[in-house]
């Protein structure tokens, strides 16, 4: 791929790096490549609470309806309700205006297909091919071929919460819990469920201003609900980001679950009611030695993908795995859902625990995860690539690696965006760790910087 498209998304600063012309030119670009196999195409737009997202989103509207396809609007709802919601709808594509967890400053716009799965690259690099190329488009459409904003009826947060509603097959009426919705997508639609299903539930960062998502709160500031929960005596806590597709948790103690306790522990469930083809579970490679550890102890068969939900998906599909996800939070149980969805995995790990017959924490402490210690070493952008060919880098690393043993690890991956290279390591001794994460680092900023 391209310049343009990031992790099966473009994002950048609104209004600065993505401007309301990059978004018309996106929505023309599509809406373009799109119509060449479907006449009058329909896109289902929804969106996040950011104060950017009406700018963005009525310039993607009028860059798709700049061709001929038809618009469908659902206002703020997260990530993967679009993904559910462009089958329910019968749209040809669905598009979500959203940064995930960054804060209000940042936007994005992501696409899924009308099965409700991101855009696979040959769509994103044809796409990037007539943007960047500045390729003219013949597609001057006039009089009633223009495409017009479709009325949407006011089903679209009900029709989601009911589909939530029905993958859970346990009773949790009266049950205390604690949401934190981040001041995103999430803040309506997470109380109705919670509510519908009968729990006692208290709501916390549902109050957006358009600049408050993300803002020390959700999934990247779990401490929030940790505080909820032991103060309200709450079974458990969840906390979501801004497009609510991930997930991080945590006990009735106040202790947190991340996305590998929850994969261990959904796991063990799915198995249980005969849903885990295979006993196979995918996951990344930052996931935990421990998770590595427990998965092997409990006979689950892992497959370990590069880091991103993408990645996960691409293996769940080529494997035919039905669960898989990352220690961030994003988990994506195929059998319900085609991406992560921070709400469905609420259900389902509050499932899992309440057939277990054990408290939150039991069930957590169950799994033992290991200390993670994770550096950056500044680098120039032209060598980020090249310390895995550095002979000295790999004997340090190979010393590092004996040293530790089955107790640890140590991972160096590039990074995406930025001249460094992150340096990961896991490890029982929190201070011995860092002192070799710290080392790594200054050796690589030293050979390429």
């Amino acid at each position: 791929m391209g310049s343009l498209f990031g992790n099966g998304d473009v994002r950048g600063l609104a209004n600065t790096e993505l401007t309301p012309d990059l978004a018309f030119k996106l929505g023309k670009a599509t809406g373009y490549v799109l119509g060449k196999t479907k006449e009058k195409p329909v896109f289902l737009i929804g969106k996040d609470t950011r104060i950017s997202g009406d700018m963005l989103e009525d310039a993607l509207s009028a860059g798709f309806m700049s061709t001929g396809a038809n618009v469908i609007k659902v206002g703020v709802l997260p990530t993967p309700a679009i993904a559910y919601l462009v089958k329910a709808y019968g749209a040809d594509a669905g598009v979500i205006v959203s940064a995930s967890h960054n804060s209000f400053e940042y936007n994005g716009i992501k696409f899924y297909n009308s099965e409700g799965f991101k855009m696979d690259d040959s769509f994103e690099d044809e796409v990037e091919t007539i943007m960047l190329r500045n390729i003219h488009m013949d597609s001057h459409v006039s009089g009633e071929r223009i495409g017009k904003c479709l009325e949407a009826d006011d089903e679209a947060e009900t029709k989601y919460a009911e589909y939530l509603e029905s993958t859970i097959d346990v009773d949790i009426k009266g049950l205390k819990l604690v949401v934190d919705c981040a001041n995103g997508s999430a803040y309506k639609v997470a109380e109705k469920v919670f509510t519908d299903l009968g729990a006692d539930v208290t709501v916390i960062g549902n109050q957006p201003d358009g600049l408050n998502i993300n803002l020390k709160c959700g999934s990247t500031h779990p401490e929030l609900i940790q505080k909820e929960v032991v103060e309200r005596g709450a079974f458990m806590g969840f906390a979501f980001d801004g497009d609510a597709d991930r997930l991080i948790a945590c006990d009735e103690k106040g202790n947190l679950i991340d996305g590998d306790k929850l994969m261990c522990i959904c796991a063990r469930m799915l198995r249980e009611k005969e849903e885990l083809p295979d006993n196979k579970v995918i996951a990344t490679l930052m996931s935990n030695v421990g998770f590595h550890k427990f998965m092997k102890k409990e006979g689950f068969n892992l497959g370990v993908a590069d880091v991103g939900d993408r990645y996960v998906l691409d293996m769940m599909l080529e494997e035919g795995a039905a669960f898989g996800g990352e220690q961030s939070g994003h988990i994506i149980f195929l059998n319900h859902a085609t991406t992560g969805d921070g709400i469905l995995s609420s259900l389902q790990l509050l499932q899992a625990v309440l057939r277990s017959g054990k408290t939150a924490s039991e069930v957590s402490e169950e799994i033992e995860l290991y200390p993670q210690v994770l550096k950056n070493a500044r680098v120039k952008i032209e060598n980020k690539f090249k310390y895995n060919r550095d002979e000295e880098i790999k004997a340090a690393v190979n010393e590092v690696c004996e040293e530790l043993g089955e107790d640890g690890r140590v991972l160096l991956r590039p990074s995406s965006t930025e001249p460094l290279v992150r340096v990961m390591i896991e490890g029982q001794d929190i201070e011995d760790i860092t002192a070799k994460a710290q080392k790594l680092a200054r050796l690589i900023t030293k050979r390429f910087s």
